[in-house]
C-alpha cells in the first residue's frame, strides 16, 4: 500500500514537474517571441530612416547634376552665341570689304576704257607722225649720201665701228676708274682676296696635309677611344686642340687639324693610348703631356740638325725651335724645313760666286720662312712675321731686311735679298719639289702661255716665277694703255675658267711704244 502511494507520489511529481517544465518553456518562448519582435521593428525602422535619406540624397545629387548641366548648357549656349556674332560680324567686314573692292574694280575698269580709247588716239596720232618721220629720214639720207658720197651700208659700217671703239675706251676707262678706287679700299679688296683663294683652294691639297691617320688593331677600340658617352673622345680633343673623326673608315682613326705640330701630338699620344690600352680621361692627359715633351725635343733636335748641316751657329734657342717647327709644315707639298735647308745651300753658293759673306747668306736663307712656323698663330705675311721674329731675337738688319723682301712685302735694297728672293724661287720652281711631275709643270707653263697668246693684240707672252706670273707683250698700236688693264682681267678670268692650280697667278700686261727712224 505504501508502495502504491509512493509510486502515486512520485507520479504526481512528475506530472507536476513536466507541467511546471511546460508552462516556464513557453513562457521562455514567448520572451523570445517579443524580443524578435522587438528587434524586427528596429530593423524596419531604421531601414525606413536609411531609405528614407539615401532617396533624400539621390534627390539632391539629381538636383545638383541638372544644376550642373544646366549652367554647362548656358556657358555653351553664351560661347555659341558669341562666336555666332564675331563670325557675322566678319561677314559683313567681308561683305564691306568685297563691296569696296568691286567699286573700285568698277571704277578701274571705267578708268582703264578710257585709257584704252585715249591711247588707240594717240597711236593713230603716232602712226601718222612715223610716217612723216620716215619721210623726212629717207629724204635726209638721199641727201646725206649725194654729200658725202657714200651708200647707206658703208656708212653704217663705219659708224658702228667708230662707236665700237669708243664703247671700248669708255669701258677701260671705267675699270680702270674702279680699280683706282678699289686701292681705297685695300682691306675689303684683301679679304676677297683671300675668301678666293681659300674656294679656289684645293681639297685635295687640304685633305691631303690637314689630316693624319692612326691605324687601330681592331674597329673595337674605336668605342674605347669615343668612350661612355663620348668622354674620351672629348678628353682627348680638348688636350690636343684637334678634331678625331670617328667614320666608316676600317681599322683607322683620322686625326685633322691644321696645326702640323699638334697634330703630331695627337698623333703621338693615341699611338700610345692603343698600345696601352688604357683609355681614361686621366691617362689621356698624361699621354698629351709626355707626346707634348716627345715633339718639343724632336722639334729642338731638327732645329739643331739643321743649322748644323747647315753650318750656322750662334742663333737663338727660340729661333732654333721655330725652325725645329717648319719639319711639320709643308708648302704646296714641298717640306719647309728640306726648302730652307736648300734655299740656305743656294744662297751660299750665289754668295761665295759673288764674292758676298757666304756664312751671313746661309743664316737668311735657313731663316727665311720661320714666319710659316707661327703663321697660324700671327696675323699678316710670314715674310714680315719671320722678319720681325729675327729682329726680336737678336738678328742683324741685314738678315732681317732679307727675310721681309723675300716676298716683296718690302723692296729688295740689299744684295744678300736679292740671293734669298732668288734661291727661294729655284727650290720652289724646280720640277718635283713641289709634288708636280715635270710633264704637268711643262704643260702648265705652255697653258698659261698658250691663253696669253689667245687674245689680239698679243706678240708674245712668257711665263715664270714657276707660273706663277705671266708678262704679256702687246703691239702698241693696237692696244692702248687703258686697254691693257682690260686685257689682264680677261686674261685672268680666261685662266681661272681652263686651269687648276694652287694659289695664285699674276698678269703683267707690257706695252711699249717704240719711235724709229733713219738718217740717210
Amino acid at each position: 500500500m505504501s508502495i502504491e502511494i509512493q509510486w502515486l507520489g512520485i507520479g504526481a511529481a512528475l506530472v507536476v514537474g513536466a507541467f511546471c517544465g511546460a508552462f516556464f518553456r513557453r513562457k521562455v518562448a514567448a520572451t523570445q517571441l517579443a524580443e524578435a519582435r522587438r528587434m524586427a521593428d528596429q530593423i524596419l525602422s531604421e531601414a525606413t530612416k536609411e531609405a528614407e535619406i539615401l532617396r533624400k540624397e539621390a534627390e539632391i545629387q539629381k538636383k545638383d547634376a541638372l544644376l550642373e548641366a544646366k549652367t554647362a548648357w548656358e556657358q555653351e549656349a553664351r560661347e555659341l552665341r558669341r562666336e555666332l556674332q564675331s563670325q557675322e560680324k566678319r561677314l559683313l567686314q567681308r561683305e564691306e570689304n568685297l563691296d569696296r573692292k568691286v567699286a573700285q574694280v568698277d571704277a578701274r575698269d571705267d578708268e582703264v576704257g578710257q585709257r584704252e580709247k585715249r591711247l588707240v588716239q594717240q597711236e593713230g596720232r603716232i602712226r601718222t607722225l612715223e610716217k612723216e618721220v620716215e619721210g623726212i629720214v629717207r629724204q635726209q639720207r638721199e641727201r646725206l649720201e649725194e654729200l658725202a658720197g657714200l651708200g647707206a651700208e658703208e656708212a653704217k659700217k663705219q659708224l658702228m665701228e667708230q662707236m665700237e671703239s669708243e664703247a671700248r675706251h669708255e669701258s677701260a676707262k671705267w675699270i680702270k676708274q674702279i680699280e683706282d678706287e678699289a686701292k681705297e679700299t685695300a682691306d675689303k679688296k684683301a679679304q676677297e682676296i683671300l675668301a678666293l683663294a681659300v674656294q679656289r683652294y684645293a681639297g685635295d691639297f687640304v685633305a691631303e696635309n690637314a689630316v693624319s691617320v692612326v691605324p687601330l688593331p681592331n674597329d673595337e677600340m674605336k668605342g674605347r677611344i669615343i668612350g661612355r658617352e663620348g668622354r674620351n673622345i672629348r678628353a682627348i680633343e680638348a688636350a690636343t686642340g684637334i678634331d678625331l673623326i670617328i667614320d666608316d673608315t676600317p681599322e683607322a682613326v683620322i686625326i685633322s687639324g691644321f696645326n702640323p705640330v699638334r697634330r703630331e701630338v695627337a698623333r703621338l699620344a693615341l699611338e700610345r693610348l692603343i698600345g696601352d690600352g688604357r683609355i681614361h680621361p686621366a691617362r689621356i692627359e698624361e699621354m698629351v703631356s709626355k707626346a707634348t715633351q716627345d715633339v718639343d725635343n724632336a722639334i729642338r733636335e731638327a732645329g739643331e740638325q739643321a743649322t748644323f748641316d747647315v753650318g750656322v751657329h750662334g742663333i737663338h734657342p727660340e729661333i732654333i725651335k721655330l725652325i725645329g717647327r717648319l719639319r711639320y709644315r709643308t708648302s704646296y707639298g714641298q717640306n719647309v724645313l728640306q726648302h730652307s735647308i736648300e734655299v740656305a745651300f743656294l744662297c751660299g753658293i750665289m754668295a761665295a760666286e759673288l764674292g758676298v759673306n757666304v756664312k751671313q747668306a746661309k743664316r737668311a736663307g735657313l731663316l727665311h720662312d720661320i714666319g710659316k712656323a707661327v703663321d697660324h698663330e700671327i696675323e699678316g705675311s710670314h715674310a714680315v712675321i719671320g722678319a720681325n721674329l729675327a729682329r726680336k731675337y737678336g738678328e742683324s738688319a741685314k738678315i732681317v731686311h732679307a727675310l721681309a723682301a723675300h716676298h716683296e712685302d718690302e723692296k729688295p735694297s740689299t744684295v744678300l735679298a736679292v740671293l734669298v728672293q732668288a734661291a727661294d724661287a729655284l727650290s720652289g720652281a724646280r720640277p718635283g719639289a713641289r709634288r708636280e711631275r715635270l710633264e704637268t709643270y711643262v704643260k702648265r707653263l705652255q697653258d698659261l702661255e698658250r691663253i696669253g697668246t689667245s687674245f689680239q693684240g698679243v706678240t708674245s707672252c712668257f711665263a715664270i716665277q714657276a707660273g706663277r706670273e705671266i708678262r704679256v707683250m702687246v703691239a702698241s698700236e693696237e692696244v692702248s694703255d687703258v686697254q691693257s688693264h682690260t686685257l689682264a682681267k680677261q686674261i685672268a678670268r680666261q685662266i681661272e675658267e681652263e686651269m687648276t692650280y694652287p694659289g695664285q697667278i699674276k698678269i703683267n700686261v707690257i706695252r711699249e711704244t717704240r719711235a724709229v727712224e733713219f738718217a740717210k
